[in-house]
């Protein structure tokens, strides 16, 4: 796995994260146990430092960044699902941000929410826990408890952590 150092910073990876072969981490980056960051990923922690907390997946060609101050804070059991721009925001704990979502500088998505797929957080915006927001803005839609977005929400977590260790355990490189 590509791993860099910037100016003295160095990513810090746990023993028991996965870190996919063609993800790349650059800088102040912290990924904690049990989470894992999927082929073509990219965080970069040169500004501010980048935490993904344990059992978070960050999926394919996903970009994590932020600016200047602004740590961004991936929460325990978060899904970033293929290509996703999430820069300087606060993902709180069981969120999901769906294919294609961006989450911009400052926003905070509350525990257990989910982006839709294709929508635009705006910076700034404070989104409560248990929502479903949509849309370029993306805003409030409804509750996701009783829907069937409710069912990515609580299986993903787990779906994604087992899913990890197949690819720790089981991904073979077979060369150009």
């Amino acid at each position: 796995m590509p791993l860099f150092a910037f100016e003295g910073l160095r990513p810090q990876v746990h023993a028991q994260a996965f870190v996919a072969p063609t993800a790349t981490l650059v800088g102040d980056v912290i990924v904690e146990a049990g989470a894992s960051i999927w082929y073509g990923a990219v965080i970069r922690a040169d500004y501010a430092p980048v935490i993904v907390r344990a059992g978070a997946n960050v999926q394919e060609n996903a970009v994590i960044h932020g600016p200047p101050g602004l740590t961004t804070d991936i929460g325990r059991g978060v899904t970033v699902a293929h290509n996703c721009v999430v820069h300087g925001a606060i993902l709180e704990e069981e969120c999901l941000v769906a294919n294609g979502s961006v989450v911009l500088d400052g926003a905070t998505i509350g525990p257990r929410s989910l982006v839709a797929a294709g929508s635009v957080v705006a910076a700034g915006s404070r989104i409560p826990g248990g929502m479903l927001v949509a849309g370029v803005p993306a805003t409030v839609k409804r509750p996701v408890q009783g829907t069937g977005a409710e069912t990515w929400v609580q299986v993903n977590p787990g779906a994604y952590a087992e899913l990890a260790q197949r690819h720790k355990n089981g991904v073979e490189y077979l060369g150009d």
